[in-house]
């Protein structure tokens, strides 16, 4: 009962951050309109959310499990329920800055102590995967639940309207309620000690020292280089959606929200996928697939009219099409997770989570700042045109990936990585 409880405790704060983090897409079109911030500025706050999680997860898995993966989660919810309650008292773009300042620190100090819990909550490399893929889906459900919070809080004669900052405190009470379900809960941390955790000093090494490891550094790259695709989508889809498409700021919102839902339809059906496929061809399917999404959808997004009455039943198809890309995207990013952090011992998982934080931030920052001049310099059509050459690059940096795992003996541990299999 325990361990179901600790589960639903990481699965939820999970939730609440894949709500927050990516509702700057949402915050970006809601700045423009209510602050009066321009694009290439609004898209500073991909960069205040991202570096800061960067920089805070390098310090992090170095001390991590020397205070507790437990307490470190309650104290990142602490602090951002904090930083929402913000937001609504001192409106402005300052005030946004903060918060996603806040988001970068709780989320560096939440998401080494999930993915570390993971580890200690499993007993074997399919019971990770299959671990890792539920946590992962729900926080996709979490970034489809935000999209949908968000926009219901957006006064849709008036977009510029301060009432979408209410939302902040029906975050800041869900903050409260995942801290109170954590605080109840309890999970036994000792496996995640060794000589090397024991000190700050001794961790910081550890982490060094994984860099020596090839399969680490090309599971980096190809980390970063799906965060770099996937951040560019889900941070500019609403404001492609509403200038790009001529969606109202609310409707450009909720059609958004078909990203991650997609995403997250995609890894349950990945699950079924990897029973009869090696994970290697599903995930050159899938990157080949998201290629042939943008180059089919994006001309249809050319020359859009404004139209007074649009409405579900008729929005561009590019509205509808675009997004489906998630499904391909799905599966990517748990598998290699799942395939790196099944492999290694579990006192070394908190410092190789701080380094898959650290590497997809950097590429969330870098995928959201090119869209963001691309989008202001040209137009959308051309900044997603952009995510092709990624996408090419993924494919170069998934062949040496495999081939590391199949050098280490890792090819095995494939039934490990089957996304949802029960």
């Amino acid at each position: 009962m325990n361990r179901f409880r600790m589960i639903a405790a990481l699965a939820l704060t999970y939730v609440v951050f894949a709500i927050l983090l990516n509702s700057v897409g949402t915050v970006i079109l809601q700045s423009i309109a209510s602050f009066g911030v321009g694009k290439t500025e609004a898209s500073l706050l991909e960069l205040f959310k991202d570096l800061t999680i960067a920089v805070v997860s390098f310090g992090v898995a170095s001390f991590l499990p020397l205070i507790g993966y437990r307490r470190a989660m309650i104290l990142a919810l602490a602090l951002l329920g904090a930083a929402c309650v913000l937001m609504p008292l001192w409106p402005g773009f300052r005030t946004t800055e903060v918060l996603f300042t806040c988001v970068g620190i709780s989320f560096a100090l939440a998401k080494v102590g999930v993915y570390s819990s993971i580890g200690l909550l499993t007993a074997d490399r399919a019971a990770h995967g299959r671990l890792t893929s539920t946590i992962e889906g729900t926080f996709m459900l979490g970034v489809l639940a935000g999209n949908w919070l968000f926009s219901a809080f957006i006064n849709h004669a008036r977009p510029a309207d301060l009432a979408w900052l209410n939302v902040y405190w029906v975050l800041a009470v869900l903050c409260v309620l995942v801290i109170a379900l954590l605080a109840g809960s309890r999970m036994d941390e000792s496996a995640a000690h060794n000589v090397h955790t024991s000190t700050m000093k001794g961790s910081l090494v550890e982490m060094l020292q994984l860099f020596v490891r090839p399969l680490v550094y090309v599971f980096l790259i190809s980390a970063f280089l799906y965060v770099l695709i996937e951040q560019s989508f889900s941070t500019w889809l609403p404001t492609f959606n509403n200038e790009i498409l001529k969606l109202p700021n609310a409707m450009s919102i909720q059609l958004a929200s078909i990203l991650p839902g997609a995403i997250a339809l995609g890894r349950l059906a990945a699950g079924q996928a990897l029973r009869r496929m090696h994970w290697y061809t599903l995930l050159n399917i899938c990157v080949v697939g998201m290629a042939a999404i943008v180059v089919v959808s994006l001309p249809l997004a050319r020359n859009i009219v404004p139209n007074a009455h649009i409405g579900w039943g008729n929005a561009p198809v590019a509205a509808w099409l675009f997004p489906l890309v998630g499904l391909l995207m799905a599966p990517i990013y748990p598998v290699i997770n799942s395939v790196v952090l099944s492999s290694l011992p579990k006192p070394a998982h908190a410092a190789m989570t701080g380094l898959i934080v650290i590497f997809s931030a950097l590429g969330g920052t870098l995928g959201s700042r090119i869209t963001a001049i691309v989008f202001a310099r040209s137009n959308g059509i051309a900044a997603f045109y952009f995510s092709l050459l990624p996408m090419s690059l993924i494919l170069v940096a998934l062949f040496f990936f495999k081939r590391e795992t199949d050098r280490h003996g890792l090819a095995a541990a494939t039934p490990a990585i089957r996304l949802a299999a029960k």
